[in-house]
């Protein structure tokens, strides 16, 4: 997937644990972790809104757009 996510680099900046913004956003440390290393399919909104509002960032500082090979879509009624 060409969307990056840079939530290390924001927590280090923000000298703050994966801990403690878990425990501020409301959201489990393993799902942040799975957010974290890139693994995660999908973000709600509200969820990046937490993330925003207590990291002090904008969407972008968390997510990165890394052009690359077009993926193609798994949609079975694609064709």
């Amino acid at each position: 997937m060409a969307i990056r996510v840079q939530l290390d680099r924001v927590l280090v900046e923000r000298r703050m644990s994966l801990t403690e913004l878990a425990d501020r956003v409301g959201v489990t440390v393993a799902n942040l972790s799975i957010l974290k290393t890139g693994k995660a399919r999908a973000v709600r909104f509200s969820t990046l809104d937490a993330l925003c509002r207590e990291l002090q960032c904008q969407p972008g500082d968390l997510l990165g757009h890394e052009p690359g090979p077009a993926e193609a879509f798994e949609d079975d009624d694609a064709a």
